[in-house]
């Protein structure tokens, strides 16, 4: 009987003609590409360069200053020692402090009696040597793609919400509602690139006067909108010429888009139901069986784990968030820093069991955005 989506047991199949003869394997091929595709645009746009010296970078803010009215021979215009100071900056501190490292131990001796030739071998450990790299990659764009899908600020006018409901409900079909739909979301993305470029304090957590020229401005959409609006109707709004180059330079898969589960004012656990609760970081979790599962930020935690705990003294037992569908994207200016402390490869040969350690440690900074930029959510207002 073939075998059909099980894994190989290690038991040969029996020869068809004879029974004391056992067909050999043909080749054994090793899987290498494995991580090609990860959405690490943004993560790699917002790097920013650490220092083995020192851990903290220091932004600052400043206002604009003021005019007054000028006589020539006034008291205030002959008054030539009078001091004007400018308002004080604002300073926000990014920090690198957190140290994270990947292992893996490999050999060449009792393995390699897993393997056929010695091609399969090397192509085996090659892979699993890849691999280092390839789950730094993960965790980088992942924890990053998380933070930056969960995070808002409610300061000035940097949440914007669309009356989706509203705008289809003038429609007589579902094809007129999408197009209405793609017109209002287009018309309002429009009107914030207007507004952004006109001198104003609403888009910055200081309320400090800024103005943003709009080839500045970086749209980061959900990709189940922008997909949506884009297959409905990329000819007349979205088309390539046209707004779609200018709003859709980036785009982030809909499970990062979401709202952190916090404890303050649950009357009631919160346990998850295997498809909207996801992890905010990268963490080990222990299913309701006990078995433990490994996941990244962004991956779904399994169903009936309970990640807060009211009734304990530390209620948040995993961090996690609710994926939400209402974030339509997001408009930044510059991205929130991702700053590398350093990244250093090590390895231990072992002399007693022949073994060879390998290590990938780095540091990374506790992650924020820039107070002195926009972080404008642009969401579907909920239904009344």
């Amino acid at each position: 009987m073939a075998r059909t989506n099980v894994p190989f047991n290690g038991i040969l199949n029996t020869n068809e003609l004879f029974s004391a003869i056992y067909n050999m394997i043909i080749s054994q091929q090793v899987f290498g590409d494995n991580i090609s595709g990860t959405s690490s645009q943004i993560v790699d746009e917002a790097r920013v360069d650490g220092s083995l010296y020192g851990d903290t970078k220091l932004y600052y803010a400043t206002d604009c200053l003021k005019s007054i009215d000028w006589v020539q021979d006034s008291e205030t215009a002959r008054n030539l020692l009078a001091v004007h100071r400018p308002p004080s900056p604002e300073c926000q501190a990014i920090e690198l402090d957190i140290f994270r490292q990947i292992a893996l131990t490999v050999d060449q001796f009792l393995t390699k009696r897993g393997f056929a030739t010695e091609g399969a071998f090397s192509s085996f450990n090659s892979v699993m040597m890849a691999w280092m790299g390839d789950t730094k990659r993960i965790y980088d764009s992942t924890t990053y793609n998380v933070f930056f899908g969960n995070t808002e600020t409610n300061k000035g006018k940097q949440t914007i919400e669309i009356d989706i409901d509203s705008i289809r409900g003038n429609a007589s079909t579902e094809e007129e509602a999408a197009r209405l739909e793609a017109q209002g979301i287009a018309n309002e993305m429009a009107n914030l690139l207007d507004r952004l470029a006109d001198p104003s304090r609403d888009y910055n957590d200081y309320g400090f006067m800024r103005s943003y020229g709009k080839e500045r401005v970086k749209f980061v959409w959900n990709s189940e909108w922008v997909n949506k609006i884009t297959k409905f109707d990329l000819p007349t709004i979205f088309h390539k010429d046209g707004l779609m180059e200018k709003f859709a330079q980036y785009v982030l898969p809909a499970k990062y888009f979401g709202t952190v589960n916090t404890a303050t004012g649950r009357d009631a656990d919160l346990v998850a139901d295997g498809s909207t609760i996801r992890s905010l970081i990268e963490q080990d979790i222990t299913k309701p069986d006990t078995t433990v599962v490994h996941v990244f930020a962004g991956e779904l935690i399994p169903s009936g784990v309970t990640v807060i705990d009211i009734s304990e003294a530390s209620p948040i037992i995993y961090p996690t968030y609710t994926q939400s569908n209402d974030v339509i994207c997001k408009a930044v200016v510059e991205f929130p820093p991702y700053m590398s402390a350093f990244e250093v490869g090590t390895s231990f040969f072992n002399q007693r069991n022949l073994s060879e350690n390998h290590y990938l440690t780095f540091g990374r900074n506790s992650l924020d955005y820039l107070r002195n930029y926009p972080l404008i959510t642009i969401k579907k207002k909920a239904s009344e």
